[in-house]
């Protein structure tokens, strides 16, 4: 069975989704994401077939069922949407630890009876990236400058959905052919190191998207930008984890492996 990931713009437009904010339903989502990796069996007419073939997790089949979802997530269904997301692995003790203790003043209680946001599940989802790059307490105080009190949205900076989004259809834009590395042209053959190329990269697109916030200080744009910029080096990294202890775990089960 075909296993049904997501890249983070996609999981980003499924949460705005849910959030009531986008045009688009919940399944839209879901079908555009799937579409988009079988357009050969869909112009093939065997989408029926590549479909039967897909694994799809109960998460997903809660999601299709219902129009838009306000009533939140348990953990236990965070842990399952975010272990859709591609390269990225979620335990339930883990996220159970960030909301009781290492997170636990950034996220806050449950806001949606014993139930946590969408906004919440956001954070958390940039929490799981940010983790490639960061420690806990430069996460704790990073988020802390653009999120600030967990409970009142009118103080964000810029809100986590929206940065989650953000740096998820950046770094898409600039992966154009879907290697899950990041994209970069012009090389000068004369030089020795090019490794400022793509920090310069990264963070005009970043400043691109800032300089159009409103209301925010000279200061509080930058904040924002250099969290995007984090956000996807952290994405990229995240990739290069991923792809490591895929080689370890085939090296460590395949030694005296029986024929």
């Amino acid at each position: 069975m075909e296993l049904f990931y997501l890249t983070r713009k996609q999981m980003a437009a499924l949460l705005m989704s849910l959030q009531g904010i986008s045009c688009k339903t919940p399944l839209a989502v879901l079908q555009e994401a799937w579409a988009k990796s079988h357009r050969a069996e869909i112009q093939g007419g065997k989408s029926f077939g590549a479909f039967i073939s897909t694994s799809l997790p109960p998460i997903f089949e809660k999601i299709i069922k219902t129009k838009v979802q306000n009533d939140g997530f348990s953990l236990t269904e965070i842990v399952s949407l975010g272990n859709q997301i591609e390269y990225t692995h979620f335990s339930i003790t883990t996220v159970q630890n960030w909301v009781k203790r290492d997170f636990k003043d950034l996220i806050g209680s449950p806001q949606v009876g014993k139930k946590y946001s969408i906004k919440q599940t956001a954070v958390l989802f940039i929490i799981d990236d940010l983790k490639a790059t960061l420690d806990f307490e430069s996460i704790r105080k990073l988020l802390t400058l653009l999120f600030q009190s967990p409970d009142e949205d009118s103080d964000d900076l810029i809100s986590p959905l929206q940065l989650y989004a953000l740096y998820s259809s950046i770094f898409e834009e600039m992966d154009q052919n879907n290697d899950q590395v990041l994209d970069l042209s012009g090389h000068d053959i004369g030089r020795r190191n090019h490794d400022h190329m793509l920090e310069q990269l990264i963070k005009q697109r970043a400043d691109d998207f800032t300089d159009s916030l409103d209301g925010l200080s000279e200061e509080q744009k930058e904040a924002v930008s250099n969290t995007i910029f984090i956000a996807m080096v952290s994405v990229q990294t995240t990739y290069f984890q991923s792809l490591a202890r895929r080689f370890l775990n085939a090296t460590l089960f395949l030694q005296n492996l029986q024929s």
